[in-house]
């Protein structure tokens, strides 16, 4: 977590003065490489740190280098430190802005809280590159030159050109009426309106954006997570769901709705188990989020599903059955 790291040396610097590349290296576990570029990465950031050559040598912080916040409490200081390490700015080109912003409130904090700021990076790991299943996950690459320009046209209420390469096809120029942006795991989105039609575009996909002088067309107010939400369910189903009734033991409610599209109604019957009418992406969806409840669900319908498991489980039964 860079930021983690940048506000790391800033207060290094600020708590024990000048200090060699090698020493910070060794103090925050990166080549000395590493810190000269952190120490470059300051400077543009507008943090004023220099270096003195010689035998006695090294980067410190120009004298007096601070401003005064207070009010913030231990969580609320936690809490920024945490929000300047999520990846989201980066998508969006605010990546060296979000870096010197956490610099600048880190380094104002009351004296009591510094500690606190510089330790999180030793106690929370934001968004590692890899999850449970060694699964590794791949941030976009958006140049920070086109999202500064979707993100302008997108704050200003200006229509947007976008060179667009969509997946399988050949990149060619649309204009849109941008409504925001969104980011999910390491993915930026900007949600669109291109004439009457609602449009999702992935960042990554982007060639080349012009901001335009004219107004978007774009209602007073965007109810961005309801939109993202509706848009997610359209992409996955193409519009059609398979409908199913299950009656499932409470205990696993959690399970089947966390893989389940959506749930339309609940109730509880004499027996304590569940009546739920769920809904799926499709037949095959269904019979697979069905499948992994095992005696702890039963569909009642649609009868197909009924009969596709039966089989599954006939066939199963049969190849585990023990010799006769």
């Amino acid at each position: 977590m860079r930021a983690d790291r940048l506000v790391a040396l800033v207060l290094l610097l600020r708590q024990r003065g000048r200090m060699t590349a090698e020493t910070l290296a060794r103090e925050l576990e990166v080549s000395t490489r590493t810190v000269l570029r952190d120490v470059e990465a300051l400077s543009v950031a507008g943090v004023p740190v220099y270096a003195e050559r010689g035998r006695h040598g090294g980067f410190a912080l120009l004298p007096d280098f601070q401003t005064a916040l207070t009010g913030l409490n231990h969580d609320e200081a936690l809490a920024l430190v945490v929000a300047g390490s999520r990846r989201g700015a980066h998508l969006f080109g605010l990546g060296s802005a979000l870096a010197s912003a956490v610099l600048k409130v880190v380094d104002a904090l009351p004296e009591a809280l510094r500690d606190t700021a510089a330790g999180a990076a030793q106690r929370l790991l934001i968004d590692p590159e890899t999850d449970l299943l060694s699964r590794r996950v791949t941030p976009a690459e958006v140049p920070d030159s086109i999202a500064a320009e979707v993100r302008r046209a997108v704050f200003a209420g200006h229509k947007l050109r976008i060179y667009y390469e969509a997946a399988g096809r050949l990149p060619k120029w649309r204009t849109v009426d941008p409504l925001g942006l969104v980011t999910v795991r390491d993915q930026g989105y900007l949600l669109a309106k291109r004439g009457t039609e609602d449009r999702t575009y992935r960042l990554s996909r982007v060639l080349a954006a012009e901001e335009l002088d004219e107004p978007a067309q774009r209602p007073d107010t965007v109810d961005l997570d309801r939109a993202w939400r509706e848009r997610n369910v359209r992409f996955r189903t193409g519009g059609d769901t398979t409908a199913v009734v299950v009656r499932l033991d409470p205990a696993r409610r959690e399970h089947l709705v966390a893989t389940a599209l959506a749930v339309r109604s609940e109730e509880t019957g004499e027996d304590g188990r569940l009546r739920l009418h769920v809904d799926f992406q499709d037949a095959r969806h269904a019979e697979w989020a069905l499948w992994q409840h095992a005696l702890d669900a039963e569909v009642e319908a649609p009868q197909w599903l009924r009969t596709s498991l039966h089989r599954r489980a006939t066939v199963i039964a049969a190849r585990y059955a023990p010799p006769a």
